[in-house]
């Protein structure tokens, strides 16, 4: 079986929950505040761990309280924290979490995440049928040189460009597997998107990302997913649950993906497989700990 590596971001999530958002200007009331385990880099790395893959997280924590909690957290999903570094004089990755209604809204302060460097990921040996997977909440020069040790190595390479900037075609080359959501689908192909939309406007605007990422897959919530797979357009069907919070159910469907692929399982297979372990995520609270189990996603696969 290959690893997953997951160069990425590690945060910790302070989650206020309320009847609804507040508006421009607004004070509102909370229900409940608590403090989570986060970050797209744990959250990817705890998914593809508890999903039965050899996984290793490489990215930085602050010297800090959050930091130490974080540790402990992480070692205790299995996840390899050989290459995460402490960084002093700087505080842990934190993001500000809203929930209502099961939606949320976050604001990100990159803290420690800023400083991860290419330097970092000079020291894990990357083999054939390993998975390297990456975000945008590190610096994009680190993630640049992780997907080129990636592609030296002849690793494949999984990218969940989020939160969603511009980048150029440079990165996107090292790329073979894009995995996104329709707003940053339309922020990278220059058009307004939403979950909504007709499939076959999906599909046109992932068609004109192409020229990079051999495989695009957009997640579409309770409606699936869509994919291009070999100029094919590929359907997985969503799954009607209750949803409770839906942070990190993304990044629950990226950590599934790599951990299935590591296994040697297909593309389709392993978006199925993605769909149903992020339908779990989100009828539970948090981000990295509503990461499901390999059990609890067989389990539903076998009814």
């Amino acid at each position: 079986m290959g690893r997953v590596f997951v160069a990425g971001s590690i945060n910790m999530d302070v989650v206020a929950m309320a009847d609804r958002h507040p508006r421009i200007g607004e004070t509102v009331a909370g229900k409940a505040v608590g403090y989570f385990p986060g970050g797209k880099g744990a959250n990817q790395a705890v998914a593809a761990a508890k999903l039965g893959a050899p996984t290793t997280l490489i990215g930085r924590l602050g010297n800090d309280a959050f930091g130490d909690q974080l540790k402990t957290f992480l070692a205790a999903q299995r996840v390899d924290l050989t290459f995460v570094r402490e960084t002093a004089g700087v505080h842990t990755g934190t993001a500000i979490i809203t929930v209502a209604s099961a939606d949320n809204t976050i604001v990100v302060v990159p803290g420690a995440n800023a400083s991860v460097t290419p330097a970092d990921l000079e020291a894990p040996a990357l083999a054939r049928g390993d998975i390297a997977v990456s975000q945008f909440e590190i610096p994009l020069p680190t993630v640049s040189a992780f997907f080129k040790r990636a592609r030296a190595a002849g690793v494949k390479t999984i990218l969940n460009p989020a939160p969603a900037i511009e980048v150029g075609a440079e990165l996107f080359d090292l790329v073979d597997i894009l995995i996104l959501n329709e707003t940053e689908l339309g922020l990278l192909a220059g058009t307004e998107l939403r979950d909504t939309d007709d499939p076959a406007r999906l599909i046109a605007a992932a068609r004109s990302l192409q020229t990079g990422p051999k495989i695009i897959c957009v997640t579409l919530g309770k409606r699936g997913a869509l994919a291009l797979v070999d100029g094919e357009t590929l359907v997985i069907a969503g799954r009607a649950v209750k949803a409770v919070d839906t942070t990190g159910a993304g990044d629950c469907f990226v950590g599934a993906v790599a951990a299935q692929l590591a296994g040697g399982k297909s593309i389709g297979d392993a978006l199925a497989y993605g769909n149903v372990a992020a339908s779990i995520c989100v009828q539970r609270m948090g981000a990295a700990p509503s990461m499901p189990t390999s059990a609890e996603v067989e389990a539903l696969l076998s009814h």
